[in-house]
């Protein structure tokens, strides 16, 4: 089983009260503080699958096509 929330720290205790599920069995905690971070990368991997998002990016790239071989 794995059960899994997000707490705010607002010190430096974290107390967690299990589900009775876990009573007399072995966990392993991980402190993740990258959390923001890895749910962008969550959302960058949907968003490069997203027809909506990869139309708008098509649109932006076709309006610097003309440019992109210009010399300043």
């Amino acid at each position: 089983m794995v059960y899994s929330r997000l707490y705010k720290v607002t010190d430096t205790q974290l107390i967690i009260k299990l589900p009775p599920a876990f009573k007399n069995k072995q966990v392993r905690v991980t402190i993740d503080d990258k959390v923001m971070e890895n749910n962008k990368i969550a959302l960058m991997k949907l968003a490069a699958k997203d027809p909506l998002f990869l139309s708008d990016m098509k649109e932006v790239n076709n309006d610097f096509d003309g440019i992109e071989h210009e010399s300043i």
